[in-house]
């Protein structure tokens, strides 16, 4: 594990903490790579069973489905890991492709450029790669009817962002200028460089995935922990505790 150093937030002397007694697990964009996600959860227990705290938080940023080849079983283990930890799941542009997708069968020409076959074939299906609208609604429709209960319920149930402490966590970014409270869902799913330019204070540190990156991105008001595991074979997970960070 691998300490680093961190800036004051904002305009304070004192650096960016955690609540006492906390410790967060942040883990980003897994795009199906359930091989890493099994490797990822050994190595939080491990390191939780050396240095156990009394409260144990894993957040997960989003972008769990597409590109990669096993989005079925990385929702499948999302959803027995958070029948026993405490896991904030957040909402990932990809969850909300998949899910326009059932409603909006015409979606599928903008998800598949983006993965989406590959998450559909994790299912079973075998979709096309040039569907016609009828082609589209028959997939959408037998799609419908192999997603699991657990995994439509685990899908309508993302959250868009999560705070702990002086920390902010959410899949795209934010957008400058506004309070954290009352960014616009787009922005928090999509927004790039407006965001990722943004050099001033945010008000919390904001931790993101979304845009990959060779190494995890530590800057004095964001942490980008995207490192492109779909692609890369890394799934990076940044770990808070008091005002420390470090990453397994």
């Amino acid at each position: 594990m691998i300490t680093l150093p961190f800036k004051p937030l904002g305009n304070s002397t004192r650096r960016p903490r955690v609540p006492s007694g906390v410790r967060v697990y942040a883990i980003g964009d897994i795009h199906g790579r359930l091989d890493l996600l099994d490797q990822i959860f050994k190595r939080i227990d491990s390191d939780h069973a050396r240095k156990p705290v009394p409260h144990r938080i894993e957040v997960f940023l989003g972008d769990y489905v597409d590109r990669g080849p096993e989005s079925r079983g990385v929702v499948d283990l999302l959803i027995e890991r958070g029948r026993s930890h405490r896991a904030i799941f957040l909402k990932g542009n990809h969850e909300g492709l998949l899910v326009s997708f059932l409603h909006s069968p015409s979606t599928l020409i903008n998800w598949q450029r983006l993965g989406g076959l590959e998450t559909l074939m994790s299912y079973g299906l075998t979709p096309s790669m040039n569907a016609d609208a009828g082609m589209q609604a028959e997939l959408a429709r037998a799609f419908d009817k192999v997603l699991p209960p657990s995994h439509r319920y685990f899908l309508n149930e993302l959250k868009m962002s999560f705070t702990c402490g002086d920390y902010f966590f959410v899949h795209a970014g934010v957008r400058p200028g506004i309070e954290l409270e009352k960014q616009r869902e787009d922005d928090l799913l999509w927004i790039r460089q407006e965001f990722l330019l943004y050099e001033e204070d945010f008000g919390k540190i904001i931790v993101h995935g979304h845009t990959p990156v060779l190494e995890p991105d530590v800057r004095s008001n964001r942490i980008n922990i995207d490192t492109g595991a779909y692609a890369t074979g890394r799934l990076s997970c940044l770990v808070l505790e008091a005002d420390t960070i470090s990453f397994l």
